[in-house]
């Protein structure tokens, strides 16, 4: 069996950059093929559209409405929809997976956390961390930053990247010896294809974690 999975998607309600809601992320995802996705809106030192003004529980509940909304339909239409987050460290940013709501209820002090502190926390709580599109010049990045030590795995091709970017990507996650990981960083419903393909079905994020660590996912475009 083909089990395709999108490992970076954003949805309206978490991220200022995108278009289209969970829903109908959901749908567009399904109609593409799609097996899963997983939800990684930008989060609060992100392109993040939640308020920050308000309360933290508040924060969070809002945060997380695109997951909820997503998996509400991708139940209704046989597509699995598992939860994650991408937090912002000036020039870079860190996929986290494995972890969930409650987590973000618990730690308001995250939003402090260094990338060191960042990746600390993550592994200590059972997390996986991934550095995505490290190679990716635009006039809104502060500037390229690496961090091989503070996550688990690079994202080598994200087909939202020009080739290039892909191509330095694969060089560093090589040249580091970190697991690769491949996502299409979609904003909007219009198919951009992209992400992976595994031989058994994901039923978690856990499923997901282990197979991109025992090296068992494809990924599309590499």
């Amino acid at each position: 069996m083909e089990f395709k999975i999108e490992t970076h998607l954003h949805t309206y309600e978490g991220s200022a950059c995108a278009s289209a809601t969970g829903h109908e992320q959901a749908l567009a995802r399904k109609a593409d093929g799609y097996d899963a996705i997983i939800v990684t809106d930008h989060f609060y030192r992100g392109n993040c559209r939640v308020d920050r003004n308000q309360s933290w529980e508040g924060f969070v509940r809002d945060f997380t409405a695109g997951y909820r909304n997503a998996k509400k339909t991708g139940d209704e239409i046989g597509l699995k929809v598992f939860f994650g987050w991408e937090e912002c460290f000036g020039g870079s940013e860190m996929l986290v997976y494995g972890l969930d709501e409650e987590f973000l209820y618990a730690h308001p002090e995250m939003i402090k956390w260094s990338a060191r502190e960042h990746y600390e926390q993550i592994h200590a709580a059972g997390g996986f961390v991934v550095q995505p599109h490290p190679y990716r010049e635009r006039d809104y990045i502060e500037g390229i930053t690496l961090y091989p030590y503070y996550c688990d795995a690079c994202e080598v091709i994200n087909t939202s990247n020009r080739p290039i970017e892909n191509v330095r990507a694969k060089a560093y996650a090589e040249d580091f010896g970190l697991l690769m990981t491949g996502g299409s960083d979609i904003h909007h419903a219009k198919s951009l294809g992209g992400g992976m393909i595994f031989e058994h079905e994901l039923n978690s994020i856990f499923d997901f974690i282990e197979g991109v660590k025992s090296g068992r996912g494809k990924i599309i475009g590499l």
